[in-house]
């Protein structure tokens, strides 16, 4: 199974038709085909990396708790438990599975219910074989035709439950607030669920601080640490003051990416850069380009500040710039905006081509205003 695009309407504060497509746009150079794209089906390609960027309050996270849901529905068949509320979000899904694309669409409602649960009303699934000569038109509506469902379902269960048949991990999403103390708990977890060696975590740990030697989970809250020589049993209380915020976050991210990349699952880290040296976040982006590595279709989706990372994209078409006005809208970089591809991407940023730079003027009122209170 692989998405491929999203429409929303009525989602937290997004201008209606919000649009995310995963399916390569402009074209596909020899070069792209072994970095920046996957053929998930004959002449289907879709992104390895997927990014948005833009300034901050511009929506970013917004677009990546929208794939989250979305990954949600595909793999669990259920929603909840998000922050924001699902009254009347209508949503359409493109996916591919199995030779065929499908489409379902259904309007969410907010369950009557203490829980944050979704409703399923008005749901439709259609379908399609694919076939590679009519890659251009995928999207094209009057193609499908209706799956008639027999049986039913509690209300908050998606009738993707027929066609999937079992919960299976679609994504994970890695936001920028961090775990805590849970932290630690969910990394071994993590690595009993997908079957992740303890060795791993032994490389990943060295990358983010040399002087740990192992991590050891004894039990829920309790650890083994070699740290600096010394071996000994800690709290995870302990722990997370014993080793800086960027290792802790890092150890959990690194690991998860292991298991994206040997389950085929995708990744979404929301600011990637948060905590991490850039030379990190180059190296998780040059794993999910590196066929060799990420052997079955994974795809990283990550929001960013820091456009210095856009130029390791060598394409435009699987980047988003992110704004709002009054409403969060997205625009693609390659339909959008008449960029040539030789030149670097960060360099147009800086030069304000896509209208999200900081704001000077904002700045310098600021500035003026802490001189008069100096004075004052």
């Amino acid at each position: 199974m692989k998405l491929l695009h999203v429409i929303a309407n009525n989602f937290k504060n997004c201008k209606n038709s919000f649009e995310i497509d995963f399916v390569s746009k402009s074209k596909k150079t020899s070069e792209d085909k072994e970095y920046e794209l996957q053929e998930i089906a004959e002449e289907l390609y879709t992104y390895t990396t997927l990014a948005f960027v833009g300034k901050n309050a511009s929506g970013k996270t917004t677009a990546v708790e929208l794939l989250d849901a979305c990954y949600s529905i595909l793999g669990d068949f259920r929603l909840e438990g998000k922050s924001y509320s699902y009254e009347n979000v209508e949503l359409l899904i493109d996916f591919y599975h199995d030779g065929f694309i499908y489409r379902y669409e259904t309007v969410l409602k907010d369950a009557d219910s203490i829980t944050s649960k979704a409703v399923f009303t008005k749901q439709r699934l259609r379908k399609k074989k694919y076939y590679k000569s009519k890659v251009k038109s995928i999207y094209k509506d009057s193609d499908f035709t209706d799956i008639k469902i027999t049986g039913e379902l509690p209300e908050d269960t998606s009738i993707l439950f027929f066609i999937m048949k079992k919960k299976e991990t679609r994504a994970i999403y890695f936001d920028s607030f961090g775990n805590g103390i849970d932290t630690y708990r969910l990394i071994f977890a993590t690595m009993k669920d997908f079957s992740i060696k303890p060795a791993l975590l032994a490389k990943v740990i060295s990358i983010f601080d040399e002087n740990i030697k192992d991590l050891q989970m004894q039990d829920e809250h309790n650890f083994k640490l070699s740290f600096c020589g010394n071996t000994r049993t800690v709290s995870d209380k302990e722990l997370i003051y014993m080793l800086s915020s960027g290792t802790t976050k890092g150890m959990l991210l690194y690991i998860l990416m292991i298991a994206s990349l040997q389950h085929g699952f995708d990744l979404i880290v929301d600011e990637i850069e948060n905590h991490f040296h850039k030379t990190l976040v180059e190296n998780m982006i040059s794993l999910y380009k590196d066929k060799s590595v990420n052997k079955n279709n994974a795809t990283l989706i990550l929001t960013t500040h820091y456009c210095e990372l856009l130029d390791l994209f060598n394409r435009q078409d699987n980047i988003y710039i992110a704004k709002c006005d009054n409403k969060v809208y997205l625009t693609n970089m390659y339909d959008g905006f008449n960029i040539r591809p030789e030149l670097l991407k960060s360099r147009q940023f800086y030069n304000n081509v896509f209208q999200t730079a900081v704001n000077y003027d904002e700045l310098m009122q600021l500035k003026k205003e802490l001189k008069i209170w100096k004075n004052s």
